[in-house]
C-alpha cells in the first residue's frame, strides 16, 4: 500500500503532524520531566523505515542540504535569542559570559581534544574537529533554560549567562573546526599565522562588526525613520528577512555570520528596549526555530535509526559521558570562579552544557569540507553525546527550572 501513496500526498500530511505538534506538545510536556525535541528525536527513530532503501547516517551528514537546514535553524535561533536580552552592555553585567567564552570554551576544547586523542585514539586533527564541535553550548535545544521573550522578566544570571553563551559560541567555534580541517588536509603543517589572522582575528572582528551596524541600522528604520514607523507593522516576518540580510552580507565580506546575526540582534533590541515590536519580531523566530528544529531532530532520530551509533563502543561512550559529565561541568565551575555567582547559578551555568545542532551543523560542514580520515567514527561519537544530552537535559530543564524559578520567586517576596 506505501508504495502507492503519492508522495505529494503524504509530504504535506506529515509537515502538518509536524507543525501541530511543534504548537501543541510544548503546553502538555510542560510540567513533564520530556521536551519537544526528545518526542521529535522518538518519532525519527520510530518512524525510520527500515524497509526502504534510506541512505546510511554518513551519507546523511555529507549532503549539502542537511548542512544548511542546521545552519538556518541555528541562525533563526540566534536572532531569537539576541532579540531576548534586554541588560546593556557593561563589562559587569557580561562578565559571567566573558568568563565562558574567553576561559571556559578554549580550556574545553584544549580538554576534550587531548582526551580524544589519548583515550579515543584519534589524530590530533580529528581529536580538534571533535572538540570544535562539542565545546559550544547549543542556542536551539537550550529554549527552556534562557531568558525570558522581550516583556517577560529575564529569569536571572543562569538563563542570561547560558543564553549569551549558546549566543556567541557557536561562532567562536568555527575558527577551530576550519583549523581541524586544515590539519587533516595538510598533514599537520598548517599556516598558524594565517590562521589567527584572517579565521580568528578578521572573521570575528567583521562579523561582529557588520553585525552591530546592521543592527543599529534596522533599529534606526524600525524605530527613527522620519515620517515612517515600520515596527508598527507587527510583522515577525520581518526577522527573518534581517537575519538573511545579515549573514549574507557577513558572508560577503568574510566574516562569521553566526557572531554577526547575534550582535544584530543585540543592536536592534537596544535601539528600543520596551518597544512591543521586539515581541512580534522574537516570537515568529522563535515558531519557525521550533518547526525547523523537530524537523532536524526527527532527521537525526532517523539516522541514530538507520546505524547512527554503529561502530561505538565502551570507551567511546565513557568518553562522551565524561565530556558532558565531568569536562562542562569542572571546567566552567573553575572559570567562574570569584565572580560572586550563588551555588545554585554556578551550578545550572556548569550542568546546563547542551549539545545539539550546533554540533550536528559543523560535522555536517566537516563531512563536505575536507573530512578527516576517521569522519565516520566522529559522527559516531559526536551523535551519542548529542543524543545523550538531548535525554539528559531535555528531562532535567523543565523541572530543575521550574524549581529555580518557584526559588528565585520566593527569595524576592522574603
Amino acid at each position: 500500500m506505501w508504495q502507492l501513496l503519492d508522495p505529494m500526498t503524504v509530504l504535506p500530511l506529515g509537515f502538518g503532524i509536524v507543525v501541530l505538534l511543534t504548537a501543541w506538545l510544548p503546553l502538555v510536556l510542560r510540567r513533564l520531566p520530556l521536551s519537544l525535541p526528545i518526542i521529535a528525536l522518538a518519532i525519527g527513530y520510530f518512524a525510520y523505515p527500515r524497509s526502504w532503501a534510506v541512505p546510511p547516517p554518513e551519507v546523511i551528514f555529507n549532503r549539502r542540504s542537511f548542512e544548511h537546514l542546521t545552519e538556518f535553524v541555528i541562525l533563526i535561533a540566534l536572532m531569537g535569542s539576541g532579540l531576548r536580552i534586554e541588560r546593556y552592555f557593561h563589562w559587569h553585567q557580561w562578565r559571567v559570559t566573558a568568563r565562558m567564552l574567553t576561559l571556559a570554551m578554549p580550556l574545553t576544547i584544549a580538554a576534550i581534544a587531548i582526551l580524544g586523542r589519548t583515550m579515543g585514539g584519534l589524530s590530533w586533527a580529528a581529536a580538534l574537529l571533535l572538540a570544535a564541535a562539542l565545546a559550544p553550548t547549543d542556542p536551539v535545544l537550550a529554549a527552556d533554560v534562557q531568558v525570558g521573550a522581550p516583556g517577560q522578566e529575564e529569569g536571572g544570571e543562569a538563563r542570561f549567562s547560558l543564553t549569551t553563551e549558546a549566543g556567541l559560541n557557536d561562532g567562536l567555534a568555527f575558527p577551530f573546526v576550519v583549523l581541524a580541517l586544515t590539519l587533516a588536509g595538510s598533514g599537520g603543517d598548517p599556516e598558524w599565522l594565517c590562521w589567527l589572522a584572517y579565521e580568528v582575528f578578521w572573521k570575528l572582528t567583521c562579523g561582529a562588526g557588520v553585525g552591530l551596524a546592521i543592527g543599529r541600522f534596522f533599529g534606526w528604520l524600525s524605530f527613527r525613520l522620519p515620517g515612517v514607523e515600520l515596527s508598527k507593522t507587527g510583522d515577525g516576518l520581518a526577522a527573518v528577512g534581517m537575519t538573511f540580510i545579515v549573514y549574507a552580507v557577513t558572508q560577503l565580506l568574510h566574516g562569521n555570520g553566526f557572531i554577526a546575526v547575534f550582535v544584530a540582534a543585540v543592536a536592534l533590541r537596544a535601539s528600543d528596549r520596551g518597544h512591543g515590536c521586539h515581541s512580534d519580531l522574537e516570537g515568529f523566530s522563535e515558531q519557525i526555530e521550533r518547526i525547523l528544529m523537530v524537523v532536524v531532530m526527527i532527521i537525526f532520530g532517523g539516522t541514530i535509526a538507520a546505524g547512527g551509533l554503529e561502530g561505538l563502543t565502551w570507551r567511546d561512550s565513557a568518553i562522551g559521558l565524561a565530556i558532558l559529565l565531568v569536562i562542562r561541568p569542572i571546567v566552567a565551575w573553575f572559570s567562574l570562579a570569584r565572580l560572586g555567582l550563588s551555588a545554585v547559578a554556578r551550578g545550572l551555568i556548569c550542568f546546563f552544557g547542551i549539545r545539539g545542532l550546533g554540533t550536528l551543523y559543523y560535522m555536517a560542514y566537516a563531512s563536505g569540507h575536507g573530512r578527516p580520515a576517521e569522519m565516520q567514527h566522529l559522527l559516531a561519537l559526536t551523535s551519542f553525546v548529542v543524543l545523550a544530552s538531548v535525554l539528559l537535559h531535555g528531562m532535567s530543564s523543565g523541572p530543575i527550572m521550574m524549581w529555580v524559578d518557584r526559588r528565585r520567586a520566593a527569595i524576592r517576596h522574603s
